[in-house]
């Protein structure tokens, strides 16, 4: 086997690691951190956050020297873009990781996504339309081959929920809210990003999409192998949509495929893929595993 390296995001609301050496993954280790809770009210990450993703970065330093893992990129986004104490947060990661996170902007990060999502597929299928939601921000990338037009939008599971949803099952007002917040954001991706109108395939990233896949297919436990490449019709995004946004946290729990730590983001999360593809007229949404991850990796080994 050729040389391992590794990378690590420290996202709003997950913290993950992938080692490999661009054909075979060794690691991909996925923890619900929620490091950005509270920070769009108060603007700083708080303690217990910090704490949180510091614990799941010492497992992660362990993983790393069991596979004498020597080049790691570390990368911070959306949560750490909005607080102004991300240093302190910079300062207690590197010292469990051993590596500073890198402060990655809205369009770095929709590059390293849509060169993950991408590798693998067929450009015939283009363009595509990489739409990674994450907890704090949503990226939309458009291109072929490369990306050619990234717009990072303020909209993510955690920030639509703590901004517009107070009641479980959300009330119809809350959910009226969270899709006329988007349904603006997509109106800035139709003016910003005019090929948007010529995509072809669109290619879903990040949790709120694999957890819908994996309700869709009623998972009992996570399958990277069935939920990469999946197809959602838009249909079944509807139909989950239906489901999990009348349902309280208790009865969410109980669809197959839903993980516990997203019962109370994912409708703020289906809120995004829902009115992305009622608002742009996609059919189906191509769910993707491979993401940013795979796009620091790729980027390591290419340097």
């Amino acid at each position: 086997m050729s040389e391992l390296v590794a990378a690590v995001d420290c996202g709003t609301n997950s913290t993950r690691l992938l080692v490999g050496d661009g054909t075979k993954t060794v690691e991909r280790l996925m923890r619900i951190t929620r490091l950005g809770e509270g920070v769009d009210a108060t603007g700083r990450l708080s303690p217990q956050a910090i704490d949180r993703v510091v614990v799941v970065l010492r497992e992660f330093r362990e993983v790393l020297d069991r596979h004498g893992v020597q080049r790691v990129r570390t990368t911070a986004t959306s949560a750490a873009r909005d607080a102004v104490n991300r240093d302190e947060f910079f300062d207690a990661a590197e010292a469990a990781l051993g590596v500073r996170p890198e402060l990655l902007s809205g369009l770095e990060e929709g590059r390293l996504s849509f060169a993950g999502a991408t590798a693998d597929l067929d450009p015939a299928d283009g363009p595509f339309l990489v739409l990674d939601i994450g907890g704090g921000s949503t990226e939309f990338v458009v291109g072929t081959t490369g990306a050619e037009g990234v717009l990072s939008c303020d909209i993510g599971c955690v920030r639509l929920t703590e901004q517009w949803i107070e009641h479980d099952p959300p009330l119809p007002e809350e959910l009226s809210a969270c899709l006329s917040i988007v349904e603006g954001h997509i109106d800035d991706v139709r003016r910003e990003i005019p090929a948007v109108s010529e995509v072809r395939t669109l290619v879903g990233l990040a949790g709120t999409v694999s957890c819908v896949a994996a309700v869709e297919l009623g998972l009992p436990g996570y399958d990277r192998d069935r939920i990469h490449h999946f197809r959602l019709t838009r249909e079944a995004v509807e139909d989950v949509f239906r489901t999990l946004a009348t349902e309280d946290r208790s009865q969410r729990m109980e669809n197959p495929g839903m993980e516990e730590a997203r019962t109370d983001v994912i409708v703020g999360g289906l809120c995004v893929l829902v009115k992305v593809m009622r608002q742009l007229g996609f059919d189906g949404c191509l769910v993707s595993e491979s993401d940013i991850l795979d796009g620091l990796v790729a980027a390591q080994l290419s340097a």
